[in-house]
C-alpha cells in the first residue's frame, strides 16, 4: 500500500523544518524530536539519522554540553552551510507552495 501523501509530505520537509528551529538557537536531538512530534506529529526515531545525515553534510555541527539531570548532551548549531540550505529551501517550498495553490485554485 502506498503511503499516505501526509507521511511524504512530512519527509519531504523534515529537515527544513529542523534547520529552521536550529536557526532559532542550538538544541539538541530530543527537544527537537519533540518539538516536530508536536508541531507535525514526526516521531523521534527519524530525528536521529536525519542530525547525523546534516552532520555529515555538514549542515549542522556538534558540542556536548553538561546537563543538570544526566549525561552531557549532544546539542546541535546551525553551520553557515545549513543556514544557506535552509535560505534555499525556503525559497524553494515557497515557490512549490504557490504553484500547488495555483493548480489547487484553478481545479475548485
Amino acid at each position: 500500500m502506498p503511503e499516505s501523501l501526509q507521511i511524504q509530505l512530512k519527509k519531504g520537509v523534515l529537515e527544513m523544518c529542523v534547520l529552521a528551529l536550529l536557526s532559532r538557537g542550538d538544541n539538541y536531538a530530543y527537544d527537537i524530536a519533540s518539538r516536530m512530534a508536536e508541531a507535525v506529529g514526526m516521531g523521534e526515531g527519524t530525528i536521529y539519522p536525519l542530525m547525523r545525515r546534516m552532520q555529515n553534510d555538514g549542515l549542522v555541527s556538534t558540542y556536548l554540553q553538561e546537563s543538570e539531570s544526566g549525561p552531557p548532551r549532544k546539542y546541535y548549531r546551525l553551520t553557515k552551510s545549513g543556514a544557506l540550505a535552509l535560505k534555499n529551501q525556503i525559497a524553494e517550498w515557497l515557490t512549490f507552495e504557490s504553484a500547488v495553490r495555483k493548480i489547487l485554485g484553478e481545479a475548485s
